[in-house]
């Protein structure tokens, strides 16, 4: 996994992740949710972890109308006409989980754990988690 900085898009899967909801809109980010909260799921891979934290990133910036962590342009304009009222319903399902990624059972710490960013990481997503309350 290619990693270039700390935030939820500034990885190959979460950069990945922006053309999927460009393409399905809310269905990429209800699916994202889904599959990090699935209980079927023993253990969340980083992969997963990280399409999550950018399925998060994104309804939050369609909730609060921040867009600055959003670089992709196509998906800079899917926020901007989509309708919060249409995806309020996904926010608990986001915070549950963040949650999750941020659980024992989930690779994502681990490999930040030993990184030298891994206090702004976490930080970044201690904000997103306070974004989507």
């Amino acid at each position: 996994m290619d990693i270039w900085g700390t935030g939820p898009m500034e990885n190959e899967a979460g950069a990945a992740f922006a053309d999927e909801v460009v393409q399905d809109g809310a269905f990429a980010l209800a699916e994202a949710f889904d599959v990090a909260l699935d209980p079927d799921t023993d253990f969340l891979a980083a992969e997963e972890g990280h399409r999550t934290l950018a399925a998060a990133e994104i309804l939050a910036a369609v909730l609060d109308g921040e867009t600055q962590n959003i670089t992709n342009a196509g998906l800079r304009v899917w926020i901007q006409e989509a309708d919060p009222a249409d995806l309020a319903h996904l926010q608990e399902l986001a915070q549950e989980a963040v949650a999750r990624v941020l659980g024992p059972d989930s690779e994502l710490p681990d490999q930040w754990a030993d990184n030298a960013d891994a206090d702004e990481w976490m930080s970044g997503v201690q904000t997103l988690r306070a974004r989507l309350e």
